[in-house]
Formats: C-alpha cells, structure tokens, sequence
C-alpha cells in the first residue's frame, strides 16, 4: 500500500528517498526510507520497518539551527512540525545549502566589518555600498584614537630611544595577525558546534599555550634579525623581542575571548572578527611595548 501511494503521488513531491510517517492526527511518528520500502517484503507493516529516531524541525526554528542538524546527521531532507508534533511539511538538502551560503555570506560580511546586504553586488549602488561599510570604518577610525593618545602620553619614552618607533608597525602588525587567526578559529569552531560556551577556560589555555610557542619563535627569529642584519643594540632588539612575545600572546588570548564573551551576551560572534580585535590588540600592544622599554631602557 505504501508503495502504491508512493507511485501515485511521488511524482508531484519535492523527494520520495525519505518517507515520514504519521497518525490519524497528522503526528509525526516514525519514517522510512525508500531502501527500506523496496527491500522488505510486500506483507511487512510500516510500523515494523520505520524508524522512530526522528531529527525534526519545528515551524519556529531558526534556519541556521536546521542547517546545522543537516550537517551533523548527514542529512537529505527533514521534517518539519507544529507545536502539537503535526506534520507540515519538510525541508530537503537543496533548500538547506541556499540558506547555509546564504549564512555563510553574512558572517564573511560581519568579519570583515560590513553591514550584511541581501542585495547582488553588482546591483548594488555606490551609496549602498558604502552605508554598509562607512558605519564600521568610522567606528574603527575613532577607536584607533586610544592608539594615538597611548603614543603621546608616551612621548618622552619615544625621545629617549627614537629608534623605538621604527618598531610599531611591525608589533602591531604581527599581533594584529595573531588575533585575526585565533578569532577566525573560535568564530568558525563555534560556527560548527565543536566549541561551546562552557569550553572557554580549555579554549583559552589551548590558545595561550599555542601563542607562547608562536611569539617565542617570532621573538627569538626578530631578536637575530635585529642584531645581525639590522645592526641595532642588544637591549633595543630585548625590549621589542620581549614585546613581541606578550603581544602575540595577548592578542591571541583578545582574540579568543571576544568572540565567546559576544555570543554569552547574546551577540553575533562574527561582529568581534580581525577588524574589532585588531583595534583592540594594536592599543593594547603599544601600552605593553612603552611599558617594557621604560622598565628596561630607564626612559
């Protein structure tokens, strides 16, 4: 009988591979694959060869939730019900990668500091494009004035030892770097289900332990390049090395927590991506390297 239905309705539905099955009052209770249907025999009652383990959708899930159970049970399409478990409909795999592209896009767009737009690029306006970029840009530029004031209050250490300053972008570039590469793996991870909230403290000791092996072997390759190749003193070449190796570390711990703190607060993660972070580490950077080269130049 199943079969027969199948035959004389399949051709108006949108997949027949997965068959869901219900009760007189439309209750979802079990389903059964076609597999199933065509190997057992002719006699066998459905209730005998259906699954009961259903994943299953609801009308007032959000969509990023039902792509995500599509990719953790390997799904091809999955039946939605109503609050009282009626069914109403189902979703199939073709539907489900339009929204995760869709997803996708926006946490690209997040990342990089763009206002997400549903509207084609190249049907986009100049003047839409920009009121989807300005707000971030103007937002960053402003925050970068913390950096601007950290350099000025420590302008008599600059005075001191002017050789200092050729050495700020390239610490704020390699810690800037450090927290882009950990936001984009906790953002991504969490993204995909493999790093929750309550992982934060083993998430950040990872994180910290990976930054000290990575700043010490950036220190110690700076620490010779500055000294063999560059000709600049031991003790110059010390406090930007030293420098560097808690920069990377505390960009890498930033860079880590922002994201997790973002989403416990209910926040995109997405929005606390490389641009945010890298504002945030370069002040921070800078307030570490004026401090070290005080303590260690007697500026």
């Amino acid at each position: 009988k199943a079969m027969d239905y199948i035959r004389r309705t399949g051709i108006d539905k949108e997949t027949v591979y997965t068959c869901y099955v219900i009760d007189e009052q439309r209750r979802l209770v079990g389903q059964v694959s076609l597999r199933k249907l065509i190997i057992a025999p002719e006699s066998t009652y459905i209730r005998d060869i259906m699954d009961t383990n259903i994943v299953s959708a609801t009308t007032t899930d959000d969509q990023e939730v039902v792509a995500d159970d599509f990719r953790r049970y390997d799904l091809t399409s999955i039946a939605v019900t109503d609050k009282e478990n009626r069914l109403v409909g189902i979703i199939t795999i073709d539907d489900i990668v339009d929204v995760i592209t869709e997803e996708n896009t926006e946490d690209i767009k997040k990342m990089a500091a763009i206002i997400p737009s549903d509207q084609e690029y190249m049907d986009a306006g100049v003047f839409h494009l920009v009121a989807h970029r300005l707000p971030w840009l103007m937002i960053m530029m402003l925050s970068a004035t913390l950096s601007s004031t950290i350099i000025t209050s420590f302008e008599s250490v600059l005075a001191g030892a002017v050789v200092l300053t050729a050495f700020i972008p390239m610490l704020t570039g390699s810690a800037g770097n450090s927290g882009s590469q950990t936001s984009v793996t906790i953002i991504r991870n969490m993204a995909l289900g493999e790093v929750e909230l309550h992982d934060w403290l083993r998430v950040l000791w990872k994180e910290v332990r990976v930054a000290v092996v990575s700043g010490a072997a950036l220190a110690a390759v700076n620490m010779l390049r500055m000294v063999i190749f560059s000709g600049t003193s031991l003790m110059i070449s010390a406090v930007v090395s030293i420098t560097l190796l808690f920069a990377i570390v505390l960009a890498a711990s930033v860079g880590c927590l922002l994201p997790m703190g973002a989403k416990r607060l209910g926040l995109d993660p997405a929005v606390m991506a490389s641009p945010m972070i890298t504002t945030i580490v370069d002040a921070a950077s800078l307030l570490i390297y004026f401090m070290i080269a005080t303590a260690m130049l007697g500026l």
